[in-house]
């Protein structure tokens, strides 16, 4: 592209790129909304009710890439739903605008749970069978509700939104007449990945502190999560990446951040009505169909 005059003028490509990122940061910061269960002020790219509708359009789909969802009348998946129900209305989660569905998914061999915008949660038979009692569980799922009550998705979004366009506009800013801008945009791109991974961890932290917080309000014993942290060790053997790169803190990351929540929220021990629940009965995988 020609310039305009002589020096200190723009080119056209700086001016594409100006406005380019211009329109990125106006739309990432006029998004905001305070959370009406935390009080945080968010930048997300969704409303309640499209989180709500992405989360029942997508949950089937979720469902069927692992084994499919468990009869809802299977004694193991009513489990599930009465552990969930009860953190959700005995917590501070209950002042969200969301309803919560909870699903137990048919893989055997895959140990995740995880949550859909508007509070789809699920969790694998996988990982439920390696849990030993009934606050396990509650740990599990009080996760995924904190993943949800704090809007992640929503404000990976925005973020995610934000970070192509600046991307665009670092492309477009850093090419000439010849195209050769294409390494500054895969740069900006990379940078931008990064970043949401950092996030995310901050983002599993949150959840791990908040969740912590539901399983407690909902009566169970918070140090069962020292347990469900040993359990995802031991699924993650031999398969542990540098810490910079993963979406999740490592478990054993996760369990000194339990301890330290556990001596500074009970220095005198856990109370004793809050409970452990009752053992998990052992799961035979063909009865899940």
């Amino acid at each position: 592209m020609p310039y305009y005059g002589g020096h200190g003028r723009l080119s056209m490509r700086w001016i594409i790129a100006l406005v380019m990122a211009a329109v990125g940061l106006i739309s990432y910061y006029w998004n905001t909304e305070v959370n009406p269960v935390t009080g945080e002020k968010q930048r997300v790219a969704l409303t309640t009710d499209q989180e709500i509708a992405i989360g029942l359009q997508s949950a089937p789909e979720m469902a069927a890439q692992m084994g499919g969802e468990v009869s809802p009348k299977h004694p193991q998946a009513q489990l599930i739903r009465s552990i969930g129900e009860r953190i959700w209305k005995s917590s501070d989660a209950q002042r969200s605008p969301y309803t919560f569905d909870f699903h137990l998914l048919a893989d055997p061999k895959t140990v995740n749970a995880f949550a859909l915008p508007g509070g789809q949660i699920f969790i694998t038979v996988g990982l439920l069978n390696r849990l030993e009692n009934e606050a396990q569980v509650a740990g599990v799922l009080g996760h995924e509700i904190g993943h949800v009550i704090h809007r992640h998705s929503a404000e990976h979004m925005a973020k995610g939104r934000l970070g192509q366009l600046l991307a665009g506009a670092a492309g477009v800013a850093a090419s000439d007449e010849y195209g050769r801008g294409r390494g500054a945009m895969i740069a900006a791109q990379v940078v931008n990945q990064m970043l949401q991974l950092r996030y995310s961890r901050s983002d599993e932290s949150e959840a791990d502190e908040h969740g912590l917080l539901y399983m407690t309000q909902a009566g169970y014993d918070p140090s069962a999560m020292l347990g469900v942290m040993k359990v995802l060790a031991e699924a993650s053997r031999g398969n542990r990446q540098p810490e910079f790169l993963a979406s999740h803190p490592h478990p054993d990351a996760r369990y000194e951040k339990i301890k330290e929540f556990l001596a500074q929220n009970y220095p005198n021990g856990i109370p004793a009505e809050l409970t452990q629940g009752r053992p998990l009965n052992p799961a035979i995988e063909t009865d899940y169909r």
